[in-house]
């Protein structure tokens, strides 16, 4: 298999670089909806995780606002992302190429939370908080859904 298999889960490693829970967020999205993923799923089909990573992914966008909001940088956000990454990048992978794609997408997401934090720093001088935050909100939000939906199919029961 080439490294273009592996391509939704280098994208959703991006999408996790700026917001840890939108990747399960979406990929919860996604099972709720009765759509099923090319790799295997990994606690997403519980109820517990899945409703628990819908109310996190909005926890986020809401908590990014707050003043007093780490950096996505500092370890627990690094943790976060690591772990979301994983799990979402297990499951967009082809079956067989899970782990690959865990840590195609735990790759990507590190390194760019660095970047995107940058560029958010930057925006944030512009136009604020509240309206880069939701600027980029709308963004990541849009870029998770688009990944999880081109990478999913209809379930087949």
């Amino acid at each position: 298999m080439s490294i273009r298999s592996l391509l939704p889960s280098f994208l959703i490693g991006a999408v996790a670089s700026a917001r840890s829970m939108t990747p399960m967020a979406t990929i919860a999205t996604a099972r709720l909806k009765g759509r099923d993923t090319p790799g295997e799923l990994f606690l997403l089909d519980r109820p517990l995780f899945k409703y628990g990573a819908l109310a996190m992914g909005v926890g986020e966008l809401l908590g990014d606002k707050m003043k007093t909001a780490p950096d996505r940088t500092v370890f627990l956000g690094l943790l976060a992302r690591v772990m979301s990454a994983g799990i979402a990048g297990a499951a967009l992978a082809a079956p067989g190429r899970e782990r690959a794609g865990a840590a195609a997408a735990v790759a990507t997401a590190v390194p760019l939370a660095y970047l995107t934090l940058a560029g958010r720093k930057r925006a944030m001088e512009k136009m604020g908080q509240t309206k880069s935050g939701l600027i980029e909100d709308a963004l990541i939000v849009a870029a998770g859904t688009a990944v999880v939906a081109l990478s999913t199919r209809p379930e087949y029961r």
